[in-house]
């Protein structure tokens, strides 16, 4: 039996290979324990706590750094061996790749649950989730290149050329490609400043609309009329623009001219009569309402008021239902609404 152990196959002994194989298997054996014991317990510890970071740490140790431990595993089983240089080469360059592709993974899965954590804090935070996939996008490039960058350096290969050569080839995009690049950006500044979200009612200098749907380049509109509007990310943070959604109230100003020759003690009537209209209205606070001025044919009335609510339907019945009311006091008192009139005084001259 020693014999046989001794015996050398491609450098090394069969001892050598039983030795390394029992690192592989061994190494891989406790690390299948520490999953049953150890991992299942930091599990039933996280579900416990209030923040999910440690859900996702346990998580990305669970999808990504047991694989990785496992290859690390293998790796230094192997590297036991005497191997030849090309072979050795090939082991390390294999384990580098495998390395690098499960750190990428960890990294890009735990800012995904991190945006998605995020998100879901906010108002209608299941509907924003697909918003997540542009960022994605950008976020996944921007590690992937790293990784790469990383991983050519560690191959021996000559990284500062390679990244001069992309900052050249950068720049020459960057300059071809600045709207996009600038659309890009912006989708940003819309995803985390939140001037809109999907669903918001808003006007951008004569368009208005509601929010359809937040791209990374385009931003799309159905306006009241019910084409789809579509604005560039770009024009959309550099326009004035007005949220109507986030609007906890709408004020009302109109005016109400009554004929010359209503007798003065009905005059002084009118503000009250309108101001406990108001009062008794639902969802409505009134601000103030006064003889304002005397126009070209009318005695006119200024009044202010706010309703309580954002919904622009809402707000116009209950703008319609003080005028009926009006109409309805107003005859009551036998107080004239006024309406355009001229009144011609011709003097008659006698020869």
């Amino acid at each position: 039996m020693e014999d046989f152990l001794k015996e050398v196959y491609w450098g090394n002994t069969v001892k050598d290979y039983l030795i390394a194989l029992g690192i592989i298997l061994g190494g891989m054996g406790v690390l299948r324990l520490f999953r049953k014991t150890l991992l299942n317990q930091l599990k039933k510890w996280s579900e416990k706590t209030e923040t999910k970071f440690d859900d996702y740490l346990i998580l990305g140790l669970e999808r990504f750094g047991l694989p990785i431990l496992n290859f690390v595993i293998i790796y230094w089983g192997i590297h036991y061996l005497h191997l030849s240089d090309r072979a050795s080469k090939v082991v390390t360059v294999a384990t580098t790749v495998v390395i690098t592709y499960f750190v990428v993974r960890i990294i890009l899965t735990m800012i995904r649950k991190l945006l998605e954590s995020y998100v879901l804090k906010q108002e209608n935070g299941e509907a924003k989730l697909k918003q997540i996939t542009g960022i994605m996008v950008v976020i996944n490039v921007a590690v992937w290149a790293t990784a790469f960058v990383f991983l050519f350096d560690n191959l021996g290969y000559n990284v500062t050329a390679i990244i001069t050569g992309l900052g050249i080839g950068g720049i020459a995009i960057a300059l071809a490609a600045q709207n996009i690049l600038g659309d890009l950006f912006n989708y940003f500044v819309i995803f985390f400043d939140r001037p809109f979200e999907v669903g918001d009612f808003i006007v951008v200098d004569d368009k208005r609309g509601t929010v359809d749907y937040i791209g990374i380049k385009t931003t799309r509109i159905k306006s009241i009329s019910g084409e789809q509007i579509i604005i560039s990310n770009s024009n959309l943070t550099g326009a004035r623009l007005h949220n109507f959604k986030r609007m906890e109230q709408r004020r009302a100003i109109f005016t109400i001219g009554v004929v010359y020759g209503t007798p003065l003690d009905k005059l002084k009537k009118i503000p009250q009569i309108i101001t406990d209209i108001i009062v008794n209205e639902p969802l409505t606070n009134p601000d103030r309402v006064h003889f304002a001025a005397y126009g070209e044919y009318s005695l006119n009335f200024e009044v202010v008021f706010f309703v309580q609510s954002p919904d622009y339907k809402q707000y116009m019945d209950i703008v319609q239902d003080v005028n009926y009311r009006i109409y309805e006091a107003f005859e009551k008192e036998g107080i004239e609404f006024a309406y355009p009139t001229q009144t011609l005084f011709i003097n008659k001259v006698n020869n």
